[in-house]
């Protein structure tokens, strides 16, 4: 199968939090670095490089600088070094309860402190040279064994979670990694909690919670007994294996988790590929034949829609859709124009994709009518985790409202209705718009809101009132921006 960007490896970028709860933070101001930032921005989000060496020392480099953290004999430490030398190169320390310890590999010192009182000249460890590892990443992705080559499912009939799909096809591969007590916890689509023995359980107690360790760009989970999670037997079974030390078996890639979509035509039927290479709206219910994939080019903003059988949709001669391009091109683009709560799609040619008389589509229209309009459904995020520019959004304390600036994240639970979508939260309260465009989320009744995919990885959310969902100096959610744009945009 092509690949084409459907399989895309994050970039593991995190923040560090010492014991104070404070972030690491590097400077641009005399490139100098320190503890005091209470939340995760872009000045705390680090990245962690393998040594050019090959050895077992890391590097620690500054996502918004490009340059690297350094400590030198006397324990000084900076983050200048716009190319990785000797003060460089630090060993990372997993501690029992899931905290880091960084010790220069030249100097054999312990990097710690508070404030802007950082140094890299301890020689035992305390409180102050503990680090809690804080993701930057959206925590919603998929989860491939490296060993295997195959993606993590929730598999329902058996009740559990193992290793075994060829493609991160359906809800059931959508991963959601919860920071609960400095630890992670793996949770699957229907809220439930993986256990290092392999059950899932409604809590995230403490056998479910896991030390991320990095081992050559790839992730690896150990349990609080210090065994790694990995994938057992021929089923892939995801539990604690005996290895106290993470090898091939016991490493993961995150990939990017991209939409996974159904369409519904004006006859109420699925658009589907499962009688053939031509697309067409002639199913009752919705199977795996039903779900296509969509992604959003970075340049044009255009979609393409890959199928379970493995093809692109393309324009062919006569207007005609087929599921049956293995590579991007121009006529595997569609443009989509909202519609309220309907989506009309243009191909390449300029006109307008309808559905014909025998339930195919063909992009054979210049005017949008009642046959070129459909229901477009998302169905990969029944949990969601929203990331607007500066934070995550948080249920406020002692509030019913919402904050957009959070470096921890709530996880809402999605709904679907008539082209719509209703959001619920802690407690089961729904969103709703209050006065002035406030965004509150303790209403009894579900209220619509409308998901315009607008960009890779990110969609607009627009109230009834018309008005696009944003975050804002007030750091709090408010419909009220009137373009689909910058602060309106949210990682999801």
């Amino acid at each position: 199968m092509p690949t084409n960007g459907l399989h895309q490896v994050l970039k593991i970028q995190f923040g560090l939090v010492n014991d104070a709860d404070r972030y690491l933070t590097a400077e641009s101001f005399g490139f100098k670095v320190n503890a005091s930032a209470a939340s995760l921005k872009r000045k705390q989000i680090w990245v962690l490089e393998p040594d050019p060496g090959q050895g077992t020392a890391v590097l620690f480099r500054s996502s918004h600088l490009g340059r690297y953290l350094s400590a030198e004999e006397d324990g000084r430490v900076a983050c200048e070094m716009d190319q990785p030398g000797r003060d460089c190169r630090f060993l990372v320390l997993p501690q029992p309860d899931g905290r880091w310890v960084l010790q220069s590999e030249p100097h054999g010192r312990f990097f710690g402190g508070i404030e802007d009182r950082l140094s890299c000249f301890a020689t035992a460890i305390s409180p102050a040279e503990l680090w809690t590892v804080h993701l930057a990443i959206h925590p919603q992705a998929h989860l491939l064994s490296v060993s295997r080559r195959r993606y993590v499912h929730l598999c329902l009939q058996e009740d559990e979670m193992a290793a075994d799909g060829d493609m991160p096809w359906g809800v059931d591969a959508l991963v959601t990694l919860i920071f609960q007590s400095r630890r992670y916890c793996l949770k699957s689509y229907d809220s439930r909690y993986l256990r290092s023995d392999g059950r899932l359980v409604w809590e995230p107690e403490a056998h479910a919670c896991y030390t991320l360790e990095f081992k050559a760009g790839k992730l690896a989970f150990k349990d609080c007994d210090g065994r790694y999670l990995a994938p057992v037997g021929p089923a892939g079974t995801l539990k604690a294996g005996r290895n106290t030390r993470p090898s091939k078996d016991e490493l993961f890639d995150l990939e990017q988790s991209h939409p996974q979509v159904v369409l519904i035509a004006a006859n109420r039927r699925y658009i589907s590929v499962r009688q053939g290479i031509n697309v067409s709206a002639n199913q009752d219910e919705e199977l795996g034949h039903e779900t296509f994939l969509m992604q959003i080019d970075q340049e044009t903003k255009k979609y393409t829609f890959y199928s379970s059988t493995g093809g692109y949709w393309t324009l062919v001669t006569h207007g005609g859709i087929q599921a049956t391009a293995t590579q991007v091109s121009a006529n595997t683009m569609f443009e989509i124009e909202w519609h309220g709560r309907r989506v009309a799609l243009k191909a390449s040619n300029g006109r307008f994709v309808c559905m014909k008389k025998n339930g195919q589509l063909a992009a054979i229209s210049d005017f949008v009518g009642e046959d070129e309009l459909f229901t477009l459904k998302l169905i990969n995020r029944p949990l969601l985790v929203l990331r607007g520019l500066d934070g995550f959004v948080c249920h406020r304390r002692g509030s019913n409202q919402l904050d957009t600036n959070r470096s921890t994240y709530d996880v809402f639970h999605l709904s679907f209705r008539d082209g719509a979508y209703q959001i619920r939260g802690r407690g089961g309260g729904f969103w709703y718009t209050g006065s002035h465009g406030s965004v509150c989320s303790d209403g009894d009744l579900a209220e619509d809101f409308l998901f315009e995919f607008r960009e890779r990885g990110r969609l607009a959310i627009r109230a009834l009132s018309g008005k696009y969902l944003r975050g804002g100096a007030s750091g709090l959610l408010r419909a009220d921006a009137d373009l689909p744009v910058g602060e309106a945009l949210w990682e999801y």
